[in-house]
């Protein structure tokens, strides 16, 4: 190829071709490969699967049968593997004859195929052909692999149940922009999401509440219906079984020792009886940190033991999500079964035995070659050993936890918490906590400066978290995500400059293109100039906070 310009991103020769997460390494020409009837999709081995999901994706956008085989002057595009590259990693070739997409592994290949997918336009982003569409990719060069290991949204379905065709649609739009682990959190006090074939009170009565607080748990305002809802086991299977087709890891969250009410409510025996009346317990209708917590006793431990029996059958993952955090200890220092706990095991106080309840299950579950994530109040009273953290309140835990050689998802609240407000206009829907601007979360640094490189290898990867108190539906969720889950996506995979001198015009200039494509799924995300008037909640409290978060 001739009159070549290397770039540090893909050069803006045509708007299909502002590709996002930025890749590594461009070089384009202002010419193209056109795709037509007689264009062939060609698979070597191990290269079935990415082959199969391009067929099917860019078919149903095209109309193009896409057949396999040699072809007869419509030209190539052939799929196939190079142990040289990273498994992650992949390089696309585009020439006058066809084009080559080679990945270091399945999942390499198959991120580069979303790349292709960018660089068609945004109408590949459709289910259905348009007419007299013209499909033409430009000519050049594209080599990428990840910075990050793990790259992950986290999703709340216990507060607002997103019904399992919802859920699928996320992988689409995670795949779509090479994130690939979703963190499903699944139980809290306002819902148990999980069938659990044992325990069947956990969805019969704690999948449902009687009524739901509208907006901040400060706000008068209810919705007087019954919401809820569950995934049955074979759902489960089928949301793990279509995320790893798209190299997604799916990493379950059951919570304990706090967040729990949900279970309780189920299970009164799960609470500390001897305090209060835990019969009268049903699953929590509004907001906030609740008082009511796991009894530390054999009986709890036995129950949820199989609970993540069950949990481990459906979820091949890693790790597993134990929760860990907002765990108030009121009535464990009320609860003479509690302070017998305390004393029977010598321990000091309240926050060490619920490390002691942590690294109960972080043994249990490393015998069955498995690993403990929790989020960083999993560091109070003492680190359980070999347990990774969730770093969400700041950096400082992420950092404690690094420095102890525990591996950590950076996901500060302050920074990547996309439940919060998206600007300080009046007409934001159900404003919560501080300002995060698409600006704020494309300058997000996962690795804070003050660990060592050794350390910061400790920083397996990061994530955005989405929690669902205030947003009760689909598109609620799209437009809290989106944009911002697109700049996130790029800090996760781009090898960034540090943030300040990271370029945010020109990935304002590429998301111009990607608000089309966003457009074309069907996603309804914020429009840069604001909330339209459908997205808007007037009347709804919500809990904004001013000035710049802290960066700690």
């Amino acid at each position: 190829m001739t009159d070549m310009t290397e770039v540090t991103a893909v050069a803006d020769v045509t708007d299909s071709a502002d590709v996002i997460p930025r890749p590594r390494h461009a070089v384009a020409q202002d010419a193209f490969f056109d795709l037509g009837p007689d264009t062939r999709l060609v698979a070597g081995e191990g290269a079935g699967h990415t082959e199969r999901w391009l067929r099917a994706t860019l078919g149903a956008a095209t109309g193009l049968p896409l057949a396999p085989g040699a072809g007869d002057g419509g030209g190539v595009v052939r799929l196939s593997l190079d142990g040289g590259l990273a498994d992650e990693g992949y390089r696309l070739d585009v020439a006058p004859e066809g084009v080559h997409l080679t990945g270091g592994g399945p999942a390499g290949l198959f991120w580069g195929a979303q790349t292709l997918r960018q660089l068609l336009g945004p109408d590949a982003f459709r289910r259905a052909p348009l007419p007299g569409r013209r499909w033409r990719l430009p000519l050049g060069r594209i080599e990428d692999a990840p910075r990050f290991g793990w790259r992950g949204l986290m999703l709340d379905v216990s507060r607002h149940f997103m019904p399992k065709d919802g859920v699928l649609r996320y992988l689409d739009l995670m795949a779509a922009h090479k994130l690939n682990v979703l963190h499903f959190h699944l139980t809290d006090d306002q819902g148990w999401r999980i069938e659990i074939k044992r325990h069947p009170k956990l969805t019969e009565t704690g999948s449902w509440r009687s009524r739901t607080k509208f907006g901040h748990r400060a706000s008068p305002l209810w919705e007087d219906k019954p919401h809820g809802g569950y995934y049955t086991q074979e759902d489960i299977r089928e949301i793990v079984a279509y995320a790893a087709a798209r190299h997604i890891t799916v990493v379950p969250e059951i919570d304990v020792p706090g967040h729990s009410q949900a279970a309780i409510a189920a299970y009164p025996e799960l609470g500390n009886t001897d305090v209060i009346d835990t019969t009268a317990l049903t699953v929590w209708d509004t907001w906030g940190v609740c008082p009511n917590v796991l009894a530390p006793t054999e009986n709890t431990l036995r129950f949820y033991e199989g609970v993540f029996e069950e949990v481990l059958e459906l979820f091949p993952s890693e790790f597993v999500h134990i929760g860990g955090d907002e765990c108030p200890k009121d009535q464990w220092r009320a609860s003479p079964t509690a302070q017998a706990r305390i004393a029977e095991l010598g321990l000091a106080d309240e926050d060490e035995l619920q490390s002691w309840f942590i690294q109960h299950f972080d043994t249990w579950l490393s015998e069955r070659g498995r690993r403990l994530i929790g989020w960083d109040e999993i560091l109070e009273g003492g680190l359980a050993k070999g347990a990774a953290v969730s770093s969400w309140r700041g950096y400082a835990g992420g950092i404690a936890a690094a420095r102890a050689g525990h591996d950590v998802v950076m996901c500060p609240e302050q920074q990547v918490y996309l439940n919060f407000r998206e600007d300080g206009g009046e007409d934001e829907p159900v404003p919560i906590a501080f300002v995060r601007t698409l600006e704020d979360v494309y300058r997000f640094e996962p690795v804070p400066a003050e660990l060592t490189p050794q350390e910061s290898g400790h920083v397996i990867g990061t994530q955005a978290n989405l929690w669902t108190e205030v947003t009760e539906n689909q598109e609620r969720v799209d437009y809290q995500l989106f944009p911002r889950l697109a700049a996130f996506a790029e800090v996760a995979w781009s090898d960034l400059p540090a943030p300040a001198d990271r370029d945010y015009a020109a990935f304002e200039r590429r998301m111009a293109t990607h608000y089309r494509r966003l457009d074309a799924f069907g996603v309804a995300y914020r429009p840069p100039a604001g909330p339209l008037p459908w997205q808007r909640r007037p009347g709804v409290l919500g809990r904004p906070m001013d000035g710049p978060p802290p960066n700690k």
